[in-house]
This record gives structure tokens, C-alpha cells and sequence, in this order.
């Protein structure tokens, strides 16, 4: 598989939350920052440095290289803690968002395709990670059971396939996810919206006349 045709990591979480967001940014190559990214940013000024600390028995690895082939997906963990009992090591990513855990899962399948990556990587099954929430200053564990990979797997798929199509999806406005999205002003789902309204309006009028 080309490069080229890897999915980032970070793709999956936004094609989740939206997939008209995500085609914006990883299609049209289209960004915008507000404070919640930029809050997003500072918060992952420390883990965006490679590098390897030990401490009491953990290995800490920050901004790992992830890659599964087999998958087609690639990206970057924040933190890759290396456990390590009975002659026995096992990896456990973190991941760093701001805010505080969401209803959807999108972040949490962000996590589980770095374990997927992880564990093609390693040899080894990685059974579990960790959210880390700016806001709370919290971890939320996270299990990666089959139904958070089978979430995951769709999503990659699902994924794949706009990719593949080269479209983006038309807008659709719902509050709580639009205005928190600093691609509000590029993508004008009200606008768009109302305007595919209007259309069906002139179309219906044209057909009785």
C-alpha cells in the first residue's frame, strides 16, 4: 500500500464526530484554529517530542511512529507507556484531548486504532488505554472489547471509502456539534442547508409550472 493511501490516525476521530469536517480537513486540506484547538495544541506541546523516560519500571515513550499496513492506517500516539511484570511488557496509550470525555466515541476509536496499530506493530494484543482529559486533569480508561474494535474497523473502512470517492458530504447543522467546530465559518452548514431547501422549493415550483 502507498503512502498516499494510509489513513491518518486523526482522520478516523474527525470522520466520526463528522464526516463532512473530515473530508474538509484531510480532502480539501482546509483548517481553522478557535480556542478549543488551540487549547488542543498546548496541551500536546510535550507529548509532540519524541522521546524515552523511565520511571519506576515504566518505559515512556512520547510521539510514537504507529503503522498497520494490513489496516492501511497510520499516525503518531502521544504516549506509549511500557508496563513491564513477571519478565512480561505490555503497551498502554495515552491519548491527550482537552475538554472532558464525550458522549460519542469518537476519541475512544481514535485509541483503539492505535492499539490496532500497536499490536501489529509489537506482535502482542493490547487489551486496554487511557483518555487523558485537559479539563478534568483525569485519565478515563479506556477497554478495547470487540465492540469498540468493531467500531473502529467500520470506521476505517467507512473512511476509506470517502477517500476513495473524493466527495464531500453535504452539510448538515446540529448545534452541539457545529458550533464547537472551528470549521464552522469554512464549511456554513445553516447556509448550506437552508440552501438545499431553497433548491428543493424552486425545483417543486418549476415542475408545476
Amino acid at each position: 500500500m502507498d503512502d498516499e493511501d494510509l489513513i491518518p490516525l486523526s482522520a478516523l476521530q474527525h470522520y466520526l464526530y463528522c464526516p463532512r469536517q473530515c473530508a474538509l480537513i484531510h480532502l480539501e486540506q482546509q483548517w481553522a484554529e478557535n480556542r478549543q484547538t488551540a487549547e488542543g495544541r498546548l496541551l500536546h506541546q510535550r507529548s509532540d517530542v519524541p522521546q524515552v523516560e523511565r520511571r519506576r519500571g515504566v518505559r515512556t515513550v512520547t510521539a510514537m511512529p504507529l503503522l498497520a499496513l494490513e489496516l492501511g492506517i497510520t499516525g503518531k500516539a502521544d504516549v506509549v507507556e511500557f508496563h513491564a511484570d513477571a519478565g512480561r511488557e505490555w503497551a498502554f496509550p495515552v491519548e491527550y484531548k482537552r475538554g472532558r470525555p464525550k458522549a460519542h466515541r469518537a476519541d475512544e476509536v481514535q485509541l483503539c486504532a492505535q492499539a490496532l496499530c500497536l499490536e501489529a506493530m509489537l506482535g502482542y494484543a493490547v487489551d486496554a488505554g487511557a483518555l487523558f482529559y485537559g479539563q478534568t486533569r483525569r485519565r478515563k480508561d479506556v477497554v478495547f472489547d470487540a465492540q469498540l474494535r468493531a467500531l473502529t474497523t467500520q470506521t476505517i473502512a467507512d473512511t476509506r471509502a470517502m477517500f476513495a470517492s473524493g466527495a464531500t458530504p453535504t452539510a448538515r447543522y446540529d448545534a452541539k456539534r457545529c458550533d464547537r467546530c472551528s470549521l464552522l465559518d469554512l464549511c456554513q452548514p445553516r447556509l448550506l442547508g437552508r440552501r438545499k431547501v431553497e433548491d428543493w422549493i424552486r425545483t417543486q415550483l418549476d415542475e408545476e409550472a
